[in-house]
C-alpha cells in the first residue's frame, strides 16, 4: 500500500513534527484544536512543543531509534525549521507521509542551492557569487562590492553574515568563517523588506496570505505589519507570483514562507525561503479566518485548502528576551545599557489592557538577550487605531516607537 493511500487523514488520528519550538508548539496547538493527537520529537526534554503535546519523544533528530517511534506513534509528519537532517525526512518517508519533503528541506538547508533553485524559477535574485574554494573567491567581481558574505549552511537571524567593503574585507571574512562555502550578495539600495506566505497541497491547490511588510533589527524580525496599504499593490502581486512559482518548482507541500528585498526602483528580489511556518505570519492567528498553522495541518493531513480571507488590519511585535532586562534607569529607549542580572516580568497588565492586544508566550522558562520569547499582535477596526495601540505597547515595553506606513 502507498504511503500517501489514506488521505486525507481525519481529526482523530496522531500528526508528528520534528522540532519543538515555538513553531512546532503553535502547530500541535491548532492540530489539537482539530482534533488531531500530537507527537513531538525533539532532544530538549522541557521543549516548548514537547510540554503541549501528547507524546514528547526526548531524542536528537538522527536517531533511528525515536524516529521508528515517532513512525510508529504518527499518521504524518512535518517540521517546524529547516535544519532538522534531510535524511531524517527521508527515512520516515519511507513510511509515512512527509511533508514538506526531504529535498526541499535540503535545498533551503543550502544558500548556494536556493539561490539556483530561484533562477530555475525565473526569481531574480540579488547579483551574488557562491564562494567554496580559494579560487572562486579570487575569480570574484568587484561588482559584488559592497557586498554581505553569507554562510551557505545554518545561517538565521543574521547568524553568519557579514558585510565587506573591499576585497580585503572579503578575503579577511571568508577566512574568520573557517573557509566554509560561503554566498557573496551584492548590497542594494533596500526601500522595504517584506515576505509571503503560501500554502501548497499534494494535488497542486496553492492558497496565500497577504504580503506581509517586516522590519528586522540586528538581523532578527522585530515588527510585521499587514494591511492594504503597506506596500504597492504592483509589489505585492510581485511578491505572490514568485513565491508561487517557488513553491511550483520545488514540487512543494506545506506551509512555505519566501522572503524579499523591495528595491528603491520598485524592483523586487528574493532573499531566502523557509519551508515552514514563519514569525511574519504569526498575525494570521488573529488576523485571519485562517491561520497559517491550521493550514500546516491541512496540507499535511491532505484535507482541504480555503483560501485565507484577513478581517482585520495587523501588526505584530516580536518579544525577545532582553524585554525581560529592562535598563536599571527605566528609560525604556531601547538602549543596551548594562542589564540586571534578575529578570523582571514586563508590564503584560498594561498591555492586555490595550483594545486588541493578543500576547502569545512560547514557555521557555529562561528568558536570554535576542532569544524569541514571544509575541505580541494587534488588530482592529482600522489601520489608526492597530498603530495607536501597538505604538502604546512598544512605549509599555520600551520598545522602539512604531510610527507610519512601514515602522520606525
Amino acid at each position: 500500500m502507498s504511503k500517501n493511500a489514506d488521505l486525507p487523514i481525519l481529526p482523530g488520528a496522531t500528526l508528528g513534527v520534528l522540532g519543538g519550538g515555538q513553531l512546532g508548539r503553535m502547530f500541535v496547538h491548532a492540530a489539537q484544536r482539530m482534533g488531531y493527537f500530537t507527537a513531538v520529537l525533539d532532544p530538549d526534554a522541557d521543549s516548548p512543543a514537547g510540554r503541549v503535546s501528547h507524546h514528547h519523544i526526548h531524542t536528537d533528530y538522527s536517531d533511528i531509534d525515536g524516529l521508528a517511534r515517532l513512525a510508529g506513534l504518527a499518521d504524518a509528519v512535518t517540521t517546524e525549521f529547516e535544519n532538522v537532517p534531510a535524511p531524517s525526512l527521508e527515512h520516515l518517508a519511507v513510511a509515512r507521509p512527509v511533508s514538506p519533503a526531504a529535498p526541499a528541506i535540503a535545498i533551503a538547508q543550502d544558500r548556494i542551492a536556493e539561490k539556483a533553485h530561484f533562477t530555475r524559477c525565473g526569481v531574480p535574485c540579488a547579483p551574488y557569487a557562491a564562494i567554496e574554494t580559494a579560487a572562486q573567491l579570487a575569480a570574484v567581481d568587484d561588482h559584488l562590492l559592497p557586498g554581505i558574505l553569507k554562510t551557505a549552511r545554518l545561517g538565521y537571524d543574521g547568524k553568519g553574515q557579514q558585510r565587506v567593503k573591499t576585497r580585503a574585507e572579503l578575503v579577511e571574512a571568508w577566512q574568520a568563517t573557517g573557509c566554509v562555502p560561503c554566498v557573496l550578495e551584492k548590497m542594494l539600495p533596500l526601500e522595504f523588506e517584506c515576505s509571503v506566505i503560501v500554502a501548497r497541497g499534494r494535488d497542486g491547490q496553492i492558497v496565500h496570505f497577504p504580503p506581509q511588510r517586516n522590519l528586522h533589527r540586528d538581523g532578527i524580525l522585530a515588527v510585521t505589519e499587514v494591511h492594504a496599504q503597506n506596500m504597492p499593490k504592483t509589489v505585492a502581486q510581485g511578491a505572490i507570483n514568485s513565491a508561487r512559482s517557488i513553491a511550483n518548482g520545488l514540487g512543494y507541500v506545506g506551509v512555505l514562507c519566501v522572503e524579499f528585498f523591495a528595491l528603491a526602483d520598485g524592483s523586487l528580489v528574493v532573499n531566502e525561503m523557509a519551508p515552514r511556518p514563519h514569525n511574519s505570519g504569526h498575525y494570521t492567528m488573529e488576523a485571519c479566518d485562517v491561520s497559517q498553522f491550521e493550514l500546516q495541518v491541512r496540507t499535511l493531513a491532505g484535507l482541504p485548502l480555503a483560501a485565507p480571507r484577513q478581517h482585520s488590519p495587523a501588526i505584530m511585535l516580536n518579544l525577545l528576551g532582553d524585554l525581560w532586562f529592562p535598563e536599571a534607569d527605566g528609560a525604556g529607549d531601547g538602549s543596551k545599557a548594562d542589564k540586571p542580572a534578575t529578570p523582571v516580568t514586563p508590564r503584560w497588565s498594561e498591555v492586555l489592557a490595550l483594545p486588541g492586544a493578543h500576547l502569545h508566550l512560547y514557555g521557555k522558562m529562561d528568558p536570554r538577550r535576542a532569544r524569541k520569547m514571544g509575541h505580541l499582535t494587534f488588530t482592529g477596526p482600522t489601520l489608526e487605531a492597530v498603530r495607536a495601540t501597538a505604538s502604546r505597547a512598544a512605549l509599555l515595553l520600551g520598545l522602539p516607537a512604531v510610527t507610519g506606513a512601514g515602522i520606525a
